[in-house]
């Protein structure tokens, strides 16, 4: 991005190219942020939604603001909303929408973006009330917790709008706010709970499903149209945050609420939930919206879910990878994390990906899951030989595992960076030999190590991101700041091993 970037003139571009956007007048108004870039933010459903909802309520405005694309361009101009080309600073109170852990050090930019001091205690009344929410409270919001006043814990479908009443009413001041949020459900307070987090929040079936507002072609889901076909899931897989014990399980939203949601000038639609393809009715409105001619895209393809009917609308509704996930390297390691993918349901999606023509294969795994060794990656390189005879071309997205807070596997240590890091390469030496028919594309396992550090640690983790983003953000920086705050994983069962521990499980690992 060239260094004259103007803030005025990003942010009439962006409007330029929207459908959908709410320019309201309102006598309440607050800023909706988001602490990554734009295309991330119109991607995100949550926040599409909660935008929605803020502006439905009467005499209230809720106006975006994105963190820039270039943050070295963006310094020296104010950061601005969306809708009103107003400095962000300005709004009485700022609500951010924190996707995942790492998302935490975006915050602290947009804050510094806005001249408002990162840490709360640092803040008066002369400064916006800082409120968060968003997927991250569903695992551990806690090293959030030195950054804001008020976490909205889970679906924030009403609380979000409760929150903005009440502090209206409180006259946007801090002690009073918390004093009328103290005892209720949904909301944590850092200053009362300090790092104990009160239980999260489900919303009423009745205001499912959530549904996007606002469509763009610089989404990186571009002119795409997002809709809930259910929320929640019903499965069990022990590393996952939305698992069966999640709110209740899966909550189905009924067919012809779906379709009857989608607007007509809508050409891609995006079928949105954690377990979508469980939905016992999904050929049926994948049908009906294939049969309008719009493209369909599902955030969630189960492999034991795949059919001929289904692949084949797939394809009708513009598919040209198909995406599923297995998570654990081996028939085993799938049953470690009690997932129920198994061998012949990525064989069948293969065979099904080659008869629709559809041109890649792509399947999500981990690495690094408890009790996994190299046998389990070489498991892997011998069953992609049978998928590289039924389709051309398998793309393994390849993530290390990440203990998350309140799953069945919180407080599993981290396997270690030079362990994530050598079964990785083993795996793509193993792949070699298919001569391209099936490719490894990893996240990077010192990042998933900083990623794990939140997702298991407390305000000391949290502190360690302001002073690795003071000393310019390098993973050195990183590492350096966690030690610096003593941040340790806090997990149930979480605790460093000893380098003795480490050498004597890397012994009875099986030779490479």
């Amino acid at each position: 991005m060239s260094k004259r970037w103007d803030a005025q003139r990003d942010v009439a571009a962006r409007l330029a190219s929207e459908r959908g956007t709410i320019f309201r007048e309102a006598e309440t108004r607050i800023a909706l942020c988001y602490p990554s870039p734009y295309r991330a933010a119109m991607s995100s459903l949550g926040y599409q939604h909660i935008y929605r909802r803020l502006n439905a309520i009467p005499d209230v405005a809720a106006d975006r603001a994105v963190r820039p694309d270039d943050l070295e361009a963006a310094a020296g101009q104010p950061w601005l909303t969306l809708e009103r080309s107003q400095p962000v600073a300005s709004y009485p109170l700022l609500a951010f929408s924190v996707a995942y852990e790492l998302e935490l050090l975006g915050l602290i930019e947009c804050l510094g973006l806005a001249s408002i001091p990162a840490l709360a205690a640092d803040r008066d009344d002369r400064h916006p009330l800082i409120v968060a929410g968003g997927p991250l409270t569903f695992s551990n919001p806690v090293p959030l917790a030195p950054y804001v006043d008020v976490i909205v814990m889970g679906e924030g479908d009403a609380l979000a709008g409760e929150l903005v009443l009440t502090a209206r009413d409180c006259g946007w001041n801090r002690d009073r706010l918390l004093a009328a949020l103290a005892g209720r459900p949904g909301y944590y307070l850092p200053s009362v709970h300090g790092d104990t987090p009160p239980p999260i929040a489900a919303a009423d079936d009745e205001l499912l499903p959530a549904r996007s507002q606002i469509l763009t072609p610089d989404a990186e889901l571009a002119d795409m149209f997002m809709t809930e076909a259910a929320r929640g899931c019903s499965r069990g897989c022990t590393y996952c945050v939305m698992r069966r014990s999640t709110n209740g399980g899966m909550r189905v939203v009924p067919t012809a609420d779906v379709l009857a949601g989608i607007p007509a000038e809508a050409r891609r639609v995006g079928l949105v939930g954690a377990a979508v393809t469980d939905h016992p009715d999904i050929r049926a409105i994948v049908r009906g919206v294939v049969d309008g001619g719009r493209q369909v895209g599902i955030s969630s393809l189960r492999a034991d879910k795949l059919d001929d009917e289904l692949v084949g609308l797939l394809a009708r509704g513009g598919y040209r990878t198909l995406t599923v996930a297995a998570d654990g390297v081996s028939e085993r390691m799938r049953r470690v994390v009690e997932r129920s993918t198994q061998e012949k349901h990525l064989v069948a999606t293969a065979a099904l990906a080659a008869r629709h023509q559809l041109t890649t294969v792509k399947i999500y795994m981990m690495v690094g899951v408890p009790t996994e060794t190299d046998a389990d990656v070489d498991e892997l390189v011998r069953f992609s030989g049978e998928l590289t005879k039924l389709h051309p071309k398998i793309a393994y997205g390849v993530a290390p595992f990440v203990a998350k807070r309140h799953t069945p596997l919180d407080g599993s240590p981290f396997a270690g960076i030079d362990v994530v890091e050598d079964r990785l390469e083993r795996l793509r030496r193993g792949l070699g030999v298919y001569k391209g028919k099936a490719i490894v594309r990893p996240t990077s396992a010192r990042w998933a190590w900083v990623e794990y550090m939140l997702a298991q640690g407390d305000q000391r983790a949290g502190l360690a991101v302001l002073d690795a983003h003071a000393a310019g953000g390098s993973f050195a920086a990183w590492k350096k700041a966690f030690l610096a705050r003593g941040a340790t994983p806090t997990g149930p069962r979480a605790r460093v091993p000893s380098t003795a521990e480490i050498i004597a499980l890397r012994r009875r690992a099986p030779a490479a």
